[in-house]
């Protein structure tokens, strides 16, 4: 069972599943009483963005897997799951050139002030109008918070681009020699531009509040192409409006799609995208087809592809042969 697809075209992963003996069902939906209708006799669910926990998960017995459509597992209540003994799966190759791009052309707009640039122009200004003049980008410093695929792709791309590159990431397992460590109050304190690069947990939910801008320098930029909830909006907007911070970049909110009266739609000094970062023709086939690979792979070895959760016993035996029963 798929859940909701928004912009996706589910067909090519149906196909994938249909072709492997799976009979699927398409609910299009967030709605958890829609969700647990349809898979209720489900062994395996395919997630977009509808939030999974564990009363959700005790509707639909059979479920035995339950697969992302994306690198994030956040909307996978993980440890319900792994109390039930269910794999969770995600996509971790999907979209990693794609959002590590988006992340360094929102830099490099903002530090080349790109917006303003064609605001002047359409105005009927010229360069001598300009408010504040554009930085040289090798001056600079990027500070990544977070070291994990996709902002190690960004620093292999940026490093001929900007004059020093700084991180944080106490957990990562690999690191581009480089990448200067810092502590994150020694980051935001040295960094002109700061992209966020870390997934939303208890650890890190607000991490970018007054406190954290308050320790950067004048005219420190901000990219967040994560999660939406990693920055205080109130603590955002008040440096924004003070100057504290000349700029953000912003692909996520707390709220998708804000509201028209909220203020991030609207700050001058916000660069807005909607939550595209991940968008491309080569990632949306990857997030329709990976998926079923992930549902087919567990279904005849017993194990899917890219599992984040494991339960302690097989939840089924390998079969090589015959249709989900």
């Amino acid at each position: 069972m798929i859940t909701d697809t928004e912009e996706l075209d589910p067909e090519p992963g149906v196909r994938l599943l249909v072709d492997g003996g799976f009979d699927v069902r398409v609910v299009g939906s967030r709605d958890p009483d829609r969700i647990a209708s349809a898979a209720c006799d489900a062994d395996a669910l395919i997630v977009g963005y509808a939030r999974i926990d564990a009363a959700l998960l005790d509707r639909m017995p059979r479920v035995r897997l339950l697969a992302t459509m994306s690198a994030g597992h956040d909307m996978i209540d993980t440890q319900a799951a792994a109390r039930r003994g269910l794999w969770v799966t995600h996509l971790p190759h999907a979209a990693t050139e794609d959002v590590a791009v988006h992340a360094l052309a929102s830099a490099l707009c903002l530090l080349r002030r790109l917006p303003q640039a064609d605001a002047t122009v359409r105005s009927g200004g010229w360069s001598a109008d300009f408010a504040e003049v554009p930085r040289r980008v090798g001056e600079t410093t990027l500070g990544l918070v977070g070291m994990g695929r996709i902002a190690r792709t960004l620093a292999r791309l940026a490093a001929p681009l900007f004059g020093r590159i700084v991180a944080h990431d106490p957990r990562a397992e690999e690191w581009p020699e480089h990448v200067e460590r810092l502590g994150l109050d020694a980051l935001a304190a040295q960094a002109d531009v700061i992209s966020l690069h870390v997934p939303s947990t208890a650890r890190t939910r607000g991490m970018v509040d007054a406190a954290l801008l308050a320790r950067t320098r004048p005219g420190t930029l901000l990219v967040n192409v994560s999660r939406g909830d990693l920055v205080d909006p109130t603590a955002l907007l008040a440096a924004l409006d003070s100057g504290h911070l000349a700029g953000a970049a912003l692909d996520v909110f707390p709220e998708e799609p804000p509201t028209p009266g909220d203020r991030l739609r609207t700050h001058p000094r916000l660069l807005l995208s909607p939550h595209s970062a991940f968008l491309s023709d080569a990632s949306l086939r990857a997030y329709a087809t990976e998926p079923a690979r992930n549902v087919l792979a567990w279904w005849t070895t017993g194990r899917p592809l890219t599992p984040v959760v494991v339960p302690d016993a097989p939840t089924r035996t390998p079969r090589t042969q015959g249709a989900p029963a």
